[in-house]
């Protein structure tokens, strides 16, 4: 696992995968007394979106381990000016021990990770979000002990980037996923590697979606970037809002989780956010300790 990059979920083995979770809650437990593994590396945090729980995870986690998080937005580089992906990936490879890189266009962000001669974690692209994923097993981990054999439901746009990677990890980890959303906002399994259709099913009636869910996700409806849709959106969208009624269909011990940020009557009632069955707080919590262990790891 070291030195190897994280594009998507699908760049480790379940092993690696295991791995990770089981290092992940040894650091939470442990917290403040985990091997100083990054002590005298330096790693790059680039930022070409804006951020609040990846960026504060990341530099936290990077310093925590002993490292120096060296943080850089686009305007602070020359890609800014039009300098290429794989010119700055390459130059950055002699000055830096590892990269951690947040954008838009995951292609981009790949012929980055190919040009580096050292290992690049994606901490978010248009088209998967591992690092939240880690997050989310672990917590389900946590709430459930076990991750495997899961129920879960994710709600709303069920092509989006988040969806995407619980795509992934469903079919890594043997959950059943059930995606509930409006047919237009339907995934294209096709274009996702390793899918394991047998454990994915996809509805355009929400309360069959969650229908015996363990695990009731959403995410935003309109993301960073894509606000000019946003009114056409929310209007296909409102029907899949996860408030109370919707959960009633779900399993008695359901765990509502979300990746944040939460716009509160839109994809998810204050209600359901501030409930019992919300481990949304825990969730985020549980983004410094993954990557944490994902960092330890690979880099």
């Amino acid at each position: 696992m070291k030195n190897k990059d994280l594009m998507n979920l699908m760049d480790m083995t379940v092993s690696e995968l295991h791995e990770v979770l089981d290092l992940a809650v040894e650091m939470k437990k442990n917290r403040g007394s985990e091997v100083k593994s990054l002590m005298g590396k330096t790693i790059g945090l680039i930022f070409l979106k804006s951020s609040t729980r990846t960026r504060v995870s990341f530099e936290t986690g990077v310093n925590e381990l002993g490292g120096y998080p060296m943080y850089l937005d686009q305007s602070g580089l020359q890609l800014g000016r039009g300098e290429s992906f794989e010119d700055t990936a390459k130059v950055l490879s002699r000055y830096l021990h590892g990269i951690v890189i947040r954008g838009h266009e995951h292609d981009l962000i790949k012929q980055f990770a190919d040009a580096a001669e050292i290992p690049v974690i994606n901490a978010l692209t248009d088209l998967y979000h591992p690092c939240q994923l880690l997050a989310d097993m672990q917590t389900i981990r946590e709430q459930f002990g076990r991750v495997e054999g899961i129920k879960a439901a994710f709600i709303g746009d069920t092509a989006c980037n988040m969806s995407n990677s619980w795509i992934l990890a469903a079919s890594m980890m043997g959950m059943e996923l059930s995606l509930g959303g409006p047919q237009e906002f339907h995934p294209d399994l096709s274009i996702l590697p390793g899918v394991n259709k047998d454990l994915i099913t996809i509805h355009e009636d929400p309360k069959e979606a969650v229908k015996g869910a363990q695990v009731v996700y959403t995410d935003v409806w309109v993301s960073m970037g894509f606000e000019e849709e946003s009114k056409d959106r929310l209007k296909i969208l409102q029907p899949y809002q996860v408030n109370s009624e919707l959960l009633s269909h779900a399993s008695d011990d359901v765990r509502v989780m979300h990746c944040l940020p939460a716009y509160r009557g839109q994809e998810i009632t204050a209600e359901v956010l501030e409930s019992k069955a919300s481990v949304i707080w825990d969730e985020a919590e549980n983004r410094l300790h993954a990557q944490k262990a994902m960092m330890a790891l690979k880099f």
